[in-house]
């Protein structure tokens, strides 16, 4: 809720009613500031292009920072084309250096609508940042969307589903067992079920699945999986969101992490790049990561090549 001092106070948002926004604007509201942050910022994300054209012509600096970012930046990497054009059109710059060293015109070009903006002579992608664009739009589309909440993966750089298992020292699951299983996995002993995870082989390495739990995010599954190699752990918490881990040479050297989510200040220019490409997509982003290329989503939902259970162990200390 807004303070009353800033003139927005019992507004019911209705971030298209363009009207009403300026109703408020003329009898006093702030332009600048709702909740805890930039009013256009907001827009930028929510609202329509008519009620950001609105907001921008009334505060003081189109292009201000919010936590380290534009408006524009917010427009673009939230896939609001008709936001960002408006923001320009009233001013903002899309040729603005921001985080990782990218600027919100040179980021539009590795997504969907690389016209969005006048290019500006010499400006453009590296072959690199080319490359990764075009993964991502390929990886993306073999995923498709689908639901995923409450599912654990671990995508495993250079090892197959064979090894993978054997790096764990799993066993086979009999198919009366998993098919007891998969009836209800909810109804399913928890302690039994989380011991059973699906592998499989994909291009580029193995995806450890299990759509009812943690199991492949847990510590020791990740430093197992990992050494020699890179692996990248996901758990979409019906909870809290999603969570990523980095395992590296048999270490976990990231923890609480948010895959499919934005760009933070100190992103090096990779990582800006990967959470644009992957924005609200934690599953194609965690495969990426491990330069997974799998062709469709089996490996996450199954079946997998095979169903196996993990030895009964501390996966937590480990």
């Amino acid at each position: 809720m807004a303070a009353e001092s800033d003139g927005w106070a019992g507004m019911g948002w209705d971030w298209a009613d363009a009207d009403g926004i300026r109703r408020l604007l003329d009898g006093g509201a702030d332009p600048e500031t709702w909740s805890e942050g930039r009013l256009l910022h907001s827009a930028a994300v929510l609202g329509s292009s008519e009620v950001v054209a609105v907001l921008a012509d009334r505060v003081a600096d189109v292009d201000a920072l919010d936590n380290g970012v534009t408006a524009l930046w917010e427009a673009v990497v939230s896939r609001k084309p008709e936001n960002a054009r408006a923001l320009a059109a009233a001013g903002a710059d899309p040729w603005r250096l921001s985080i990782g060293g990218w600027s919100p015109g040179r980021l539009s070009l590795a997504g969907p609508t690389p016209d969005l903006f006048p290019v500006l002579e010499g400006v453009g992608l590296t072959d690199a940042e080319r490359a990764a664009a075009q993964e991502a739009h390929r990886l993306t589309t073999a995923l498709g969307t689908f639901h995923y909440e409450g599912t654990g993966l671990a995508c495993v750089a250079g090892i197959d589903a064979g090894e993978t298992a054997h790096r764990l020292e799993a066993a086979p699951v009999g198919d009366e067992v998993i098919a007891e299983l998969l009836e209800d996995p909810l109804e399913y002993d928890m302690d039994e079920s989380l011991q059973i995870i699906g592998v499989t082989s994909v291009p580029g390495g193995c995806i450890v699945t299990q759509p009812w739990g943690y199991a492949p995010k847990m510590p020791g599954v990740l430093s197992r999986l990992s050494a020699g190699t890179v692996c990248y752990g996901l758990y979409a918490n019906p909870k809290s969101g999603n969570q990523g881990s980095i395992a590296r040479h048999g270490t976990v050297e990231g923890w609480d992490l948010h895959p499919g989510g934005e760009a933070y200040e100190s992103d090096t220019s990779e990582e800006v790049l990967a959470s644009y490409l992957y924005r609200y997509n934690a599953v194609a982003y965690s495969c990426a990561f491990a330069g997974l290329r799998p062709t469709d989503r089996r490996a996450v939902v199954g079946p997998p090549d095979a169903w196996v259970e993990l030895p009964r162990r501390d996966y937590w200390s480990h």
